[in-house]
């Protein structure tokens, strides 16, 4: 049995608009997941692949069973 729920989504984000998480003016990204959730995350979930770009690629994220976050990947 799963012990985990994932969600998979492209991402965007210039290097001006993650600026913003630095500056302590946003604190949450909003995407659309492949199946067209909505899922708002911490930014500090996905500043491991901040590149001198921004934040660009599709990705996997990992939930709990009780929605807590476990982890994120990159995919290619």
């Amino acid at each position: 049995m799963k012990n985990h729920h994932t969600v998979r989504f492209n991402l965007s984000l210039s290097t001006e608009d993650f600026l913003r998480v630095y500056q302590g003016i946003t604190k949450h990204i909003v995407t659309r997941t492949d199946d067209g959730q909505v899922l708002k995350f911490p930014a500090q979930n996905i500043k491991q692949f901040l590149t001198h770009n921004g934040i660009h690629g599709y990705f996997e994220m990992a939930f709990s069973p009780e929605h807590k976050f476990i982890g994120i990947k990159r995919l290619e």
